[in-house]
């Protein structure tokens, strides 16, 4: 239950984040601005939990730190797995840039459905990489996520043309591309390396990207502590920093398949978020399509345990019948 909880936090977490976007922007801050101050704030945090955890191993004796696997870690984290990581973290920077974007023309409830259609785009990553033909449960998963994804976009009642910022839903789809690449490629990129040490060197990948493509002039012209660091704070914190932590903790003893059903948990949160807190119109359609997209995500988990549960009992079944028959016989 532990571990489910940490998983639910995470995922919370991530549905807060577009709310503070939208409200920084409110404040007349810049994409490079939001962006950068997030990662930032996230890359002091994660190197603090470095710095804390070197030394609290320090302290416990040389002895006991080399049978940790934290000291496994930094022995076996070269400098060619370093570079392979900071990598693996440029996607995430990616994201955020294109998600945050998205917000720039389009309501944060439908950014936030645009950027969950990473769990079709996944599926058809893997199935083109594997040359595998997909399972029907999938198809029909794929189905669910499409119609749920219309009704909570509200197509049905605006039309395709109804007042839509087509800009904003290009960069809405492209970061679920960018999400998609980035899940697939941060599951095995350095996989047994330490979480901690792992999430450091990612979150430096995106940082360095970011401020390549948006020059931290922010940290020069005093922007920062004019009113932007606490919106760069909370964004770090709960965007770049708890979530990946969280999620590296929980999802080891979860599964990947209970992680999906509770990490599906941000959708609902962000959308209740722009309804309360930023007034946007939410209908009762685009809630009923938000609920489909949840059982989208949530169906191949639920339907893994169903066929587990049924093989047991026919297994089970099988060894108790014989038993019965001899007992008949005798």
């Amino acid at each position: 239950m532990k571990n489910k909880l940490l998983l639910l936090l995470g995922a919370i977490s991530y549905g807060v984040l577009s709310t503070i976007v939208t409200k920084a922007y409110g404040q007349g801050y810049s994409l490079g601005e939001v962006v950068g101050s997030q990662l930032l704030t996230g890359f002091v945090l994660i190197w603090l939990l470095v710095l804390v955890v070197k030394l609290r191993e320090k302290r416990l004796g040389s002895r006991a730190a080399s049978n940790t696997a934290v000291q496994r870690t930094a022995e076996a984290l070269t400098w060619k797995k370093r570079l392979i990581l900071l990598a693996a973290g440029a996607p995430t920077a990616v994201t955020g840039l294109l998600y945050y974007q998205s917000l720039h023309y389009i309501e944060n409830s439908l950014a936030i459905v645009l950027l969950f259609q990473f769990t079709w785009m996944g599926v058809l990553i893997q199935t083109m990489i594997q040359r595998k033909r997909p399972q029907k449960i999938v198809m029909f998963t794929l189905l669910v996520l499409f119609v749920g994804t219309l009704l909570a976009a509200g197509v049905f009642e605006r039309g395709m043309d109804g007042g839509y910022d087509w800009r904003g839903i290009v960069f809405g789809l492209l970061a679920a591309v960018s999400y998609s690449l980035f899940v697939l490629l941060s599951g095995k990129a350095v996989p047994n390396a330490n979480p901690v040490y792992r999430s450091g060197w990612m979150i430096s990948g995106g940082m360095v990207l970011v401020f390549i493509l948006f020059p931290p002039t922010f940290l020069f012209d005093g922007t920062l502590f004019s009113g932007l660091l606490p919106y760069g704070f909370f964004l770090g914190l709960l965007g770049a920093f708890l979530p990946p932590l969280l999620f590296a903790i929980s999802v080891p003893h979860t599964g990947e398949g209970m992680a999906a059903i509770l990490g599906a948990s941000e959708l609902p949160v962000a959308v209740m978020l722009s309804s309360v807190v930023l007034h946007e119109h939410v209908s009762l359609i685009q809630w009923f399509g938000v609920l489909l997209v949840l059982l989208g995500v949530a169906l191949p988990e639920l339907f893994r345990r169903w066929h587990d549960r049924n093989k047991k009992m026919k297994k089970e079944d099988t060894t108790s019948r014989p038993a019965s028959e001899a007992g008949l016989a005798r």
